[in-house]
Parts: structure tokens; sequence; C-alpha cells
């Protein structure tokens, strides 16, 4: 059973798009919601939007199932990322609206989780590490960039209005600070979207788990508000934003590789490779 779809590139540049994908088995979608079985909490159209991405030569990497079936942007021991706020887990059973995904009686025990884990979340994570593994063998430093996308407006998850943009460096521990100060200043540059760093969305496991800038691993999260590119009402995918949305998306990513040659020239003058 294929979990994934990896193409492999040539370029230093991974997009893991771990939220991409919507499909829910059948005997699954049976104990589930009627709201839940259309997942609605998809990244929807991602993949899409980072159609770009090949032009660059980046790798890329997007799941086939839901999130409801497994996150792949959660720890396997599901450990919330974000203590003491709403959040959902490995395996969901609320949807970001607080409501259940599972008809009652039927959310998944340990057992049925630990299975998940190794039918759906291990292979994700086995194909980002070996594609990482790669990229470095062939750069000096590899560019791991986590593409996601949500309704801007959630109560049960954030208090009012989501920024456009939303960067998440693990508070700046998972990237070269001169990577975050790139994709800083670009969002400086552009007008059309309002953004913040490491806000509510500081990046999730995957964010945390790869992002070694001391190995040459460099690991940032856009997250975006679905309503710069489709409409967050009816889901539909609207080509009049989608296009200076993915310019903008695309003027970031290219910001972070921007910023590779500086850091090699700072590490090969003895520096830690903190340059701006």
């Amino acid at each position: 059973m294929d979990v994934f779809a990896l193409h492999r590139g040539t370029a230093p540049l991974l997009i893991s798009l771990p939220h991409d994908g919507s499909e829910i088995p059948d005997a699954l979608a049976a104990r589930m919601t009627p709201e839940a079985r259309h997942a609605p909490d998809t990244d929807w159209f991602v993949s899409r939007l980072y159609a770009f991405g090949h032009a660059l030569g980046a790798s890329v990497l997007i799941p086939r199932y839901s999130r409801y079936v497994i996150d792949l942007n959660r720890p396997p021991d599901d450990v919330s990322l974000y203590p003491g706020q709403n959040t959902t887990g490995l395996c969901p059973t609320v949807r970001f609206s607080g409501d259940p995904v599972y008809r009652p009686g039927e959310q998944p025990d340990a057992d049925e989780i630990a299975q998940r884990v190794e039918t759906y979340w291990r292979p994700y994570h086995d194909a980002l590490r070996g594609e990482l593994e790669r990229l470095r063998a062939r750069h000096p430093r590899v560019l791991l960039w986590e593409g996601h996308s949500i309704r801007g407006e959630l109560p049960f998850l954030f208090d009012g209005r989501l920024p456009d943009l939303n960067l998440g460096t693990a508070s700046g521990a998972s990237c070269d600070a001169s990577v975050q100060a790139r994709i800083e200043t670009a969002l400086r540059a552009q007008n059309a979207y309002d953004w913040v760093v490491n806000g509510r969305f500081k990046g999730g496991y995957i964010t945390r788990r790869y992002g070694d800038p001391s190995q040459g691993v460099d690991a940032v999260q856009l997250e975006i508000a679905q309503r710069i590119y489709m409409d967050e009402r009816t889901g539909r995918w609207r080509d009049d934003l989608a296009a200076a949305a993915g310019d903008a998306i695309r003027g970031l990513v290219t910001a972070a590789l921007s910023a590779r040659p500086a850091i090699s020239r700072a590490l090969d003058r003895g520096g830690r490779g903190h340059v701006s």
C-alpha cells in the first residue's frame, strides 16, 4: 500500500506537506461522524500551491491519507507540542472545531494507534529521513520546508484572526539564524500579507525533530491562512488569489535558500554560521 508519494529532486530542498492527504479508508470512515468523513481539517490544495517546487529542483513528499488517520506532524508518543493549549493529537478524536471525529465508542484504542504508527506514520518519516540523508550527501546544507495551511479563524485552537503567513522555526532552534533572517527580510519586503514569526505556530514535530543546523539541515514551517488562496466557506480553489500566494511563498523559499552560501563562507572562516 502506497501511503505517500516522493518526487526526488536535485536541489538542496525538501518540501514536506504532511497534511495534504485527504483519503480515509472505508472501514475507518464508517466509524466517524458524517462531518469528519469529509476530512475538513485537510491542508487543502497545498501540493498545488507548492507546485513551483518542481521548477526549483526540489524533492517533494506528499502523504495519501488524512490527518484523521494519523497526524504525521505529531510525535509517535503523542506528547503535546503546545502544552496548555487546545490541539489535536496523533490520531485525532476531535476536529479543529472541537467536535468529535468518531461516533460514540468508536475511538481508536492504544493497539490500533500503535498499528497506525507502523502502517502510516513510520513509512512517511523513513522516507523523509532517507531523502534528507540523500540530499545531504550531495549538498553541504539542505533546507527542509514544511508547507501547511489552516482556516484563518478557529476559536478552539486560537483566539481571533490568524495572520496570513505564520513562520515557525522552533523559536530559532530548527534553522541557522541567517535562514530565518533572510525569510524575515522577504516578509518585510512584501506588503500583500500580514505575518508573524514563532507565534501560535512555532513548528510541529517534523520541524523540531529534523531541523539540525549544526549538521547542515535547516528546517522551517510555514502555516498559511487558507483565505489567501481559496474560499474557506466553499472549499474551492481561487485562481485569482492562488497565483499571488504561490509567488509569495516561492519568494520565501528562495530567500531561505539564499542563506546557504553565506553560511558556508562563515563556516569556512571558522565561525558558527550565524550570519545575516
